[in-house]
């Protein structure tokens, strides 16, 4: 890693070393705040939890070669060089900045209120069908995990792919200042976060702190279909490049860059598109993720891969390559029913979404929801609307969990034909759910992060 030696983190941490008479000027080979992924020559970066304290660990690290530790409390016994902080957290957002400046790799940061993880899978996947790209593995996306994920790039990676997540002001603007990305992509501004943002412009204005650290040259890439991100004229002096499934299909009437014609859609296989953009750019693809706002997300990989010097092969290639994350729009067909597994989060925005290819699917369909989160003021009104978008658009049944979901059940129930079943919490509805179902049904499994709709994914694929 380059310039990842301990006598530089001491100096970008404001810490003191210890433990070390002769210091080397040995660069790290990685920096890690979970001891069982330390490697020889590692740097261990000691953490408190809400379980466990990695300073407990310390010894151990050195055991397995470690070049040394950062920690807010030095070991009983020395055991290796320990450079001792005031916050290790903050350490680890240091160390990762200053790493950044050392770094020749392009950059891409992809932001949203919906559809972050699943673009950043299709673009990363688009990149390496011709470059060296590392991208943000699982959830690592907020202040701990987005400095991680810039201390995995290495010098053979020519891109790397960093998903921004946030739910308050300012946190992109510490975000980007680590990140520094080349490219911004943003994927659509949604109802999220309300208790913090306060309402859709509130969550554009926070997301578009991405901006803040970005250089001269760096471009900006935004979905044209969205009402407010098509109010972003430009950045430092340069017009934003748009995506639309139309070529005039941008919300203020304006024309996109890079379009898609769906030529078929299968009810949970994805969909074939010819995509067009400049220079004369056109090819066919198959999208292999459902949904339409998945092709929305490959344009956005199209554009980016345009951006990197890919031909229209290599695009189609990686967009055709892409495997679906688990918790995100993941198709699970068994033996009695198939599966829709959307639950790492959940916001109106996206619940919509999800309803919309649950319609598209065949058999009796059935939502599983829970409540959604930081949405402030309006929550319980929120929750009746996804009830009433159930009715709406005709789904049999519907299973919720929640306090907040009690306003989902009987927006649902009121004056519609809905099938309705209320529980109090998750594990209730776990222990419930396959007494509902039948077999050939097509069952959405949705809800915020914090009501561990993963417990009933498991009992549904057990």
């Amino acid at each position: 890693m380059k310039g990842i030696t301990l006598k530089n983190i001491e100096k970008v941490c404001g810490g003191t070393l210890h433990f070390a008479e002769n210091v080397p000027d040995t660069e790290a080979a990685c920096v890690v705040i979970d001891s069982r992924l330390i490697e020889k020559d590692g740097i261990f970066i000691a953490t408190k939890g809400e379980r466990v304290d990695g300073h407990n660990f310390i010894p151990q690290v050195f055991e397995k070669g470690a070049l040394g530790v950062v920690c807010e409390k030095l070991p009983e016994e020395p055991c290796g060089p320990c450079i001792l902080v005031e916050d290790s957290f903050k350490a680890l957002t240091a160390i990762a900045t200053f790493y950044r400046e050392q770094l020749d790799c392009t950059i891409v940061g992809i932001t949203g209120s919906v559809g972050k993880t699943s673009t950043k899978e299709l673009i990363a996947s688009v990149l390496r069908s011709g470059y060296e790209t590392c991208a943000t593995e699982g959830n690592f996306n907020n202040e701990i995990g987005v400095p991680l994920t810039i201390l995995r790039i290495r010098q053979q990676h020519r891109y790397a792919v960093v998903e921004m997540g946030i739910n308050h002001f300012g946190e992109m603007t510490r975000l980007t200042a680590v990140v520094k990305p080349d490219i911004a992509v943003l994927t659509n501004i949604g109802d999220c976060h309300l208790e913090a943002l306060g309402d859709r412009d509130g969550v554009l204005k926070a997301k578009t702190e991405i901006f803040a650290s970005m250089g001269a040259d760096a471009t900006v890439i935004v979905n044209g279909m969205d009402d407010k991100l098509c109010t972003i004229r430009e950045v430092a002096g340069k017009a934003p490049i748009r995506y639309a499934l139309q070529p005039e299909g941008c919300a203020d009437g304006g024309e996109a860059a890079y379009t898609a014609q769906i030529t078929s859609e299968g009810a949970l296989e994805g969909s074939s598109v010819t995509i067009a953009g400049p220079d004369g750019l056109q090819f066919e693809a198959q999208v292999p993720l459902p949904g339409r706002h998945m092709v929305l997300n490959a344009l956005a990989a199209t554009a980016v891969g345009r951006l990197a010097g890919l031909d229209a092969e290599q695009i189609r290639s990686g967009i055709g390559n892409v495997q679906a994350v688990g918790g995100r729009s993941r198709i699970v067909k068994g033996e009695q029913y198939t599966l829709i597994d959307d639950c790492y989060n959940a916001n109106p925005t996206s619940v919509r979404a999800a309803i919309d290819l649950l319609c598209r699917a065949g058999g009796r369909k059935v939502a599983v929801l829970g409540d959604m989160f930081e949405l402030g003021a309006d929550e319980r009104a929120l929750h009746a609307g996804v009830g009433d978008y159930v009715k709406e658009k005709g789904i049999e049944v519907l299973l919720c969990a929640g306090g907040l979901s009690e306003a989902m059940a009987q927006a649902a129930q009121t004056g519609g034909s809905v099938e309705v079943h209320h529980f109090a919490d998750t594990e209730s509805l776990k222990d419930a759910v396959t007494d509902f179902l039948q077999q050939g049904d097509t069952v959405l499994v949705k809800a915020s992060h914090g009501m561990h709709f993963e417990k009933i994914v498991e009992e549904l694929t057990k």
